[in-house]
């Protein structure tokens, strides 16, 4: 049986990067969907998906947030944030453990409000020098976000050395029925130049059940592990097409970056 909510998107992952080489690529994946509040109420039940348990596939806390309760790491930050009525559901996007292993690039927490509205989103990434920061996307005056707006926030993490700290994300989201696209737009803000880097994010989501689980698995083995080769296996060839190599800075004082007060226009 499926809990209550919680889903496996499955579809792909896509990177295009447009100077000073040109380099792209595109993969299947999949990623779970978690409605928090729901899961504390009422834990789920599935041999293939343990929490805070070895399993197949496994959602550990100490993998997000501070490594302690999930809830109250997230309604803490929103209230330092300013954001006080994100009081409904809270649904977990992130890919899980396979086989104990995870390494989650990035990861988004959609904070709704009782109504149902989107109240905020927290993009939580992670780099490869096991440093995490958060952007808290939400509108200064309380107003919800919106599926497919475009909002903006300030690059201030390292998270690629091919890639400088500066400039600025643009973030767009979409959840259409099943559907579910995540698009990252990086602009480095070099003169009159199109984004650096554009990532999506996309799946069609299913309700998380043994035989839903099972396929995942079987399908793509390992997957999680390919995660972090293929990132090491992509970080070579772009050193071979002598893309310029920045070296780590400081990470940023303050652990969560909000976003500008008003969405970005196109």
């Amino acid at each position: 049986m499926s809990a209550s909510g919680l889903s496996i998107g499955f579809g792909s992952i896509r990177h295009a990067r447009s100077r000073p080489a040109a380099h792209r690529f595109a993969y299947r994946s999949y990623f779970m969907r978690v409605p928090l509040r729901a899961s504390a109420a009422q834990p789920w039940s599935l041999r293939m998906l343990g929490r805070n348990r070895f399993a197949p596939f496994s959602l550990q806390d100490c993998d997000h947030g501070n490594g302690g309760d999930p809830l109250a790491w997230i309604t803490r930050l929103l209230a330092e944030g300013g954001v006080h009525d994100a009081d409904g559901e809270i649904w977990l996007h992130a890919m899980p453990r396979v086989l104990g292993y995870v390494f989650n690039p990035v990861s988004f927490w959609f904070c709704h409000r009782a109504d149902g509205a989107l109240r905020a989103i927290v993009c939580e990434v992670n780099n490869t020098f096991a440093e995490r920061h958060c952007y808290l996307l939400a509108h200064a005056d309380g107003r919800p976000l919106q599926w497919g707006e475009t909002l903006e926030v300030a690059k201030v993490f390292h998270v690629s050395p091919f890639c400088e700290v500066r400039g600025r994300y643009q973030f767009r989201f979409m959840l259409a029925g099943a559907r579910f696209v995540a698009r990252i737009d990086y602009h480095d803000d070099a003169a009159g130049a199109a984004p650096l880097l554009v990532t999506s994010i996309e799946g069609r989501l299913e309700p998380a059940t043994e035989r839903t689980l099972a396929r995942a698995f079987l399908a793509y083995p390992l997957f999680t592990f390919g995660v972090i080769a293929r990132i090491h296996w992509h970080a070579l060839r772009l050193w071979l097409k002598r893309v310029p190599f920045f070296r780590k800075p400081a990470p940023p004082r303050l652990p969560v970056t909000p976003s500008a007060a008003q969405p970005a226009t196109d």
